[in-house]
């Protein structure tokens, strides 16, 4: 084995990996559809692309991908409070 450098791309591209693996794992012990995951992933997707290519970008571009994150952890937030009663409805 040869030591190798890792970049902050390896490693952000880690997390997208982390997170599909966390959805798969949701999925198979709770057996329900884990919704919220996929979001998730969209949310590591463009903070990665925010990071990787931040400086080639124009700001216009980079304001809009963050409001596009702040419209997906919004709607992150939304799913799993409805989730959240849901589940708490139905137990009682």
């Amino acid at each position: 084995w040869a030591a190798q450098a890792i970049s902050l791309a390896d490693i952000l591209l880690m997390f997208l990996y982390l997170e599909v693996i966390g959805m798969v794992a949701v999925y198979y012990t709770d057996k329900r559809s884990a919704s919220v995951f996929p979001i998730y992933i969209a949310i590591t997707a463009l903070a990665r692309l925010i990071i990787l290519q931040g400086k080639d970008m124009a700001p216009e571009n980079i304001l809009f991908e963050a409001i596009a994150i702040l419209i997906l952890a919004g709607a992150a937030y939304v799913i799993t409070r409805l989730n959240w009663l849901t589940r708490n409805e139905s137990s009682s």
